[in-house]
Formats: C-alpha cells, structure tokens, sequence
C-alpha cells in the first residue's frame, strides 16, 4: 500500500484474523473524523470501539454459512484526518483509491457520515449507491455548512454523479430534501413503514430490479438506520426504526459480487453500554460474508 504515511496503526485489529495487505481481499480503514457533527459528538471514538467489539463477538455467520476466519482480511489502522473536512475526504479519496486499485475492496469504519463522499469519488462505471439510513441527507446546506453529515449524499449526487441513490430506513427529512428528492429522478427513498407493510423479500427485490443495470454498487450503513432500542449509541438517533434482524435479512438478499467499498459510521460508544458498537461489528461480518459467498458463486464454489 503506497500511502502508508497517511495511516497510525490501531490498538487492536478487527476481527483478530489478519493477512498482510497483499494477501487480503478485505482491507480495513479507521476514519475517525466527526468535526461536522451538530447533536451528539464522539463518532472518532467508533473504530476502536468496533474493533474492540469484533474480538468479542462470534464470527461465524448463519445466514451465509460463512465464518469471517475463512476470509482474507487486513486492517490497515486508523486514516490521520484532518481538522477540515475537505481535507480528511481528500485523504478518503486517495486511499480509497489506493485500495481499489490493487483489486481488493476497502472497508471504512467511520466517523461522521460525511467520510462517504470521499470513497464514493472513486467509483467510474455505471454505479450506484446504496445507504441504510435514518435520514436523507441531501440539504444543500446545514450550519453554514456545503459538507458535512447532512449535505454529502447530495454533494455526492452532483459532484459524483451516480445512476441512482438508493436510501433505506429513512424516516426524518425536510421539504426542501424531498422536494430534491422529486427533482433529482434518479434517487429512491425507502421508509420502515413500506418495510413492514411489503415484507423484506418483496423490498429487497425491489432494490435489487433498481440495481440490475449498475455495475458497481458502494454500499454505506449510518446505524441510526436502526431503531434506538437496537442501536442507541448514534450522532442523531430517530424513533421507529429497523430491527437488527431486518436489516441484516435485507443486506443477506441485496448484497453481491458488485459491492465495490463498504463503510460503517455513526456509531458514537461513550452513549451507550457497547450494544450499538457490537451490532457494528456483527454488520461488517455479516456485509463481508455475503460479499464472499456471492463471489464465491461466481468462480462456482460454495460454502460447506
């Protein structure tokens, strides 16, 4: 990895089961950037909270059949950001890059939501962008701000320019957002309340025709996409949210071979006991063993 010097190395690496950067399929990077936050602060805290958490929690996945020690992973430390946000996403977007082009698929444990822009920039084909999420995020300004956690998805759609945007859980907004939202044509929200009433099978076919035309898919999970009972330690938590097992049921469904760059980010730990970092933790399991098998299908092996 040529970008070393942008990197401190963590206390802990996540899940315990490393292989040098070569080797790995799966490279993980901390960002612990939160300086745009507006309720509650400590999301930098995040990445040694879920790294923590990953050495403590099971690895094998039952919806997958697959066990996180079968996969090749590395964790790469923790991103030096910057106290500017335009220059923490620059950083984002170098080793994003840097990953990506050594063929393996990067994974950033967030911080701030914002960090998404930064990976996004690196995608090129006929892409598209998939967040689980409270919120819209697509403010064309917030605090006097054009960057940061409630602007970046609509910097993304302007700036980045994806085929679609694809946002699910979402269930807190503004008229002006969904005025951008009717405006835009290319972005597609999905609520709690069309989950249930639908059935996750239904809503992850659904999503899945959305995709079928894009040949890369970057995937983001703010965890105030959960509800607060499951997921309490968040920058800005939202009553009547999903359930852990929905969320989980519906990513087993939608996520495959395309999913190029993954992150996680939002969770702020000093708010609760640990529960929001330990489901963290099981997410990125469960994403990566999904992303495994679906590759696995393609060189037509299968799990035992």
């Amino acid at each position: 990895m040529s970008n070393l010097n942008l990197f401190t190395s963590a206390a802990m690496q996540f899940s315990g089961f490393q292989k040098g950067f070569k080797e790995a399929d799966y490279v993980i990077v901390g960002v612990p950037f939160d300086a745009t936050s507006t309720y509650r602060s400590g999301a930098r805290f995040a990445p040694s909270s879920i790294r923590e958490a990953s050495l403590n929690i099971e690895t094998y996945s039952f919806r997958s059949g697959i066990d996180i020690e079968d996969l090749s992973i590395h964790d790469a430390g923790d991103l030096h950001v910057s106290g500017d946000v335009n220059e923490t996403l620059r950083r984002v977007e170098i080793v994003c890059s840097d990953i990506l082009s050594n063929g393996k698929v990067p994974v950033f444990i967030g911080g701030e939501h914002t960090i998404t822009f930064g990976a996004a920039k690196n995608l090129r084909s006929r892409f598209a962008v998939v967040s689980f999420d409270a919120h819209l995020d697509l403010r064309d300004e917030y605090m006097d701000r054009k960057f940061c956690h409630a602007t970046f998805m609509r910097r993304i759609n302007e700036i980045v320019k994806p085929e679609k945007i694809i946002e699910i859980g979402v269930r807190a907004a503004c008229k002006d957002e969904l005025k951008y939202v009717a405006e835009a044509g290319n972005i597609i929200y999905v609520t709690p309340q069309k989950i249930e009433n639908a059935g996750v099978k239904k809503i992850s076919e659904e999503i899945k025709d959305l995709l079928v035309d894009c040949e890369e898919v970057y995937l983001t999970v703010d965890m105030d996409v959960l509800d607060p009972s499951y997921a309490p330690a968040v920058q800005n938590p939202e009553p009547d949210g999903l359930s852990i097992g929905v969320l989980l049921n519906i990513l087993s469904l939608i996520c495959d071979r395309r999913i190029v760059g993954f992150d996680i980010v939002e969770v702020t730990p000093h708010y609760d006991n640990g529960v929001t970092a330990i489901n963290a933790a099981k997410i990125i399991f469960e994403v990566l063993s999904f992303i495994y098998k679906s590759r696995l299908f393609i060189l037509g092996d299968q799990p035992a």
